[in-house]
């Protein structure tokens, strides 16, 4: 069940790239899917965690590793950038959901998340995507579905001002972030 939204405040955005640079493409693709949905509180997720190590955890949970946690808590939404390495999904994307899985009472259930990709590659982080949706789809999170956002060839995509130069995936997105809003309105 999606838990419905009042916007008599606005909806808070989890963001989460799977790349940590700064500059990355799927920052920038994250970036345009926030303008597209509009009105929002939106928050970063920062991915730079320690490595998930269960006596690590036992001694007590990471203060960042607690902050992402509590982040998560309070989204209404996740937004996330799944890079593609080597044909799989990054290991910051996939530590930061393995440390988010171990919280008390489960912070994905129930979340509404939208998975968006890019690369350099020809295939715009395909395999990245479904590994992506594969893992939050076990963790009982609501992948909002569609045509898949894959923006290949990233680097001519993207302007110098970090804008997508694509109508048509402009579109895509804007659709996916309108459908978004509303399962997060719907009674």
């Amino acid at each position: 069940m999606i838990p419905r939204i009042d916007f008599m405040t606005k909806p808070v955005l989890l963001t989460m790239s799977g790349s940590l640079r700064k500059g990355s493409y799927n920052r920038m693709l994250i970036a345009e899917a926030v303008r597209a949905f509009g009105e929002a509180e939106v928050i970063e997720g920062d991915l730079n965690l320690p490595l998930y190590d269960g006596d690590l955890e036992e001694r007590g949970m990471p203060a960042s590793v607690q902050t992402l946690m509590d982040q998560a808590r309070r989204a209404d939404a996740l937004i996330i950038g799944s890079p593609e390495y080597n044909k799989g999904i990054t290991a910051p994307l996939k530590n930061a959901i393995d440390w988010l899985s171990r919280a008390k009472p489960n912070v994905l259930a129930n979340h509404t998340a939208v998975i968006l990709s890019a690369s350099a590659g020809r295939t715009g982080g395909e395999t990245a995507h479904f590994n992506t949706h594969q893992i939050l789809t076990q963790l009982q999170v609501n992948v909002v579905h569609g045509p898949l956002i894959l923006v290949a060839a990233a680097h001519n995509e993207f302007g110098e001002d970090g804008a997508l130069n694509n109508d048509f995936l402009k579109g895509q997105i804007a659709d996916r972030m309108e459908r978004l809003r509303a399962l997060l309105t719907a009674s």
